[in-house]
């Protein structure tokens, strides 16, 4: 018999990581082993505060049946207590903020609650897929804001058509930024948040990696300069190691959050409370956190001196777990990140315009590769010697 699927789901392309995955694959298959900066899965463990909390939880909770849609209460009130701590912002926990699982799930399925079809939500350019695929899914259109260096990967908000905001429901922002690794300073977060108010469009900031930064200054969250027009997405995956765990929260205006949440229980039964009290647990711990960032910070400082040795612009990022390098004039990103394959260096990265969509004739992700600084640190230190032979291999130098 003939099974006919979805247009929708007929219409999308390879996953970008998805595809990561099978180079990893090809090169197994050839008996070699590769160095692996494709996907931001950190190779790190789980803290063990949060890993015995966890077995705690499990005990505890051995009857508690279905978790809550939104969030147990003490989940909830932690998450207030962390924001209130880190960004000087209150949160009611009762309602302005909703358990997710993990940031993905919450960013795809939010256009859901908001859109009606034909409706447009603008997205960065680069970006994570999510931002795109959800409002396609959801019925809307998507129109593309570049982040270009010469605006420091921030989007210019004049450069958005008078049409395209008529129709716009939600703009996507995220910050520290996911590849390039910048960073948006205050003012703009109030210029963006004003721009929202203006043209009655919901601020949707993303913001797993406030946490991964490498400067004296603190990235900032959009809670701190409004809460009407605006909701903030977090995940413990990066900041706690936790992406097995699948545990984040959304947070912001009452009236969208109460939009998500009635959307919420309609799709999933919750996070499983004892992950919850793993979260809390590591909401709790600050220490974890330093030793990370700090480790991230040495395999940075490891992978960008080796390009630059290897005759590469220096690229070094402000935060996140991500470099975002730029490549050789005259080569591809796809073809740069073969080269990279070479049995010689076999280290994988994601070429940049895989995540990123042409328009208007430019492709932003065109002539750069992301490197994800998960690796280990003893891998990274190989992968410092291998990706030296660069030089040598493109006759850089």
């Amino acid at each position: 018999m003939q099974i006919p699927f979805s247009d929708r789901l007929m219409s999308l392309t390879g996953y970008a990581f998805a595809e990561v995955d099978k180079k990893v694959v090809e090169l197994k298959a050839r008996g070699i082993t590769p160095i692996d900066f494709g996907i931001g899965d950190p190779s790190e463990p789980t803290p063990e505060v949060v890993r015995r909390a966890l077995q705690k939880a499990v005990d505890a909770r051995a009857t508690s049946g279905y978790p809550s849609y939104i969030g147990a209460p003490e989940f909830r009130h932690m998450v207030a207590t962390w924001t209130k701590l880190r960004f000087g912002v209150d949160l009611n926990p009762e309602t302005e903020i909703c358990s997710s699982i993990g940031a993905k799930e919450a960013v795809f399925h939010f256009p859901f609650a908001i859109l009606n079809p034909g409706d447009v939500v603008i997205v960065p350019n680069p970006g994570y897929p999510p931002y795109v695929r959800g409002t396609q899914f959801a019925g809307g259109e998507v129109f593309y804001v570049n982040l270009l260096p010469g605006n420091n990967f921030l989007p210019d908000l004049a450069s958005i058509p008078e049409d395209v905001l008529r129709r716009a429901k939600i703009m996507w922002i995220n910050y520290p930024n996911n590849p390039t690794g910048a960073l948006a300073p205050l003012e703009f977060l109030k210029d963006v948040v004003v721009f929202g108010h203006k043209h009655s469009i919901i601020i949707a900031s993303d913001e797993p990696y406030t946490e991964n930064y490498f400067g004296s200054e603190k990235p900032h969250s959009i809670l701190e300069v409004a809460k009407e027009g605006v909701v903030a997405f977090h995940s413990l995956s990066k900041r706690s190691c936790m992406t097995c765990y699948r545990v984040g929260w959304v947070a912001g205006d009452e009236r969208i959050i109460a939009a998500f949440k009635k959307f919420k229980t309609n799709i999933d039964s919750g996070t499983p409370t004892f992950v919850q009290d793993a979260a809390i647990a590591a909401l709790s711990d600050e220490s974890h956190v330093a030793a990370f960032r700090e480790l991230i910070r040495e395999k940075r400082n490891l992978i960008v001196d080796a390009l630059v040795a290897a005759g590469l612009p220096e690229c070094r990022p402000e935060a996140t777990l991500y470099i975002w390098q730029r490549i050789p004039k005259g080569m591809t990103s796809v073809e740069f990140a073969t080269k990279l394959l070479d049995p010689s260096i076999a280290v994988v990265v994601t070429p940049g315009n895989w995540i990123s969509a042409e328009v208007n004739g430019i492709n932003p992700g065109e002539g750069y590769v992301r490197l994800a600084l998960v690796p280990s640190k003893e891998e990274c230190r190989v992968a410092e010697d291998k990706i030296k032979k660069l030089e040598m291999l493109l006759g850089l130098g």
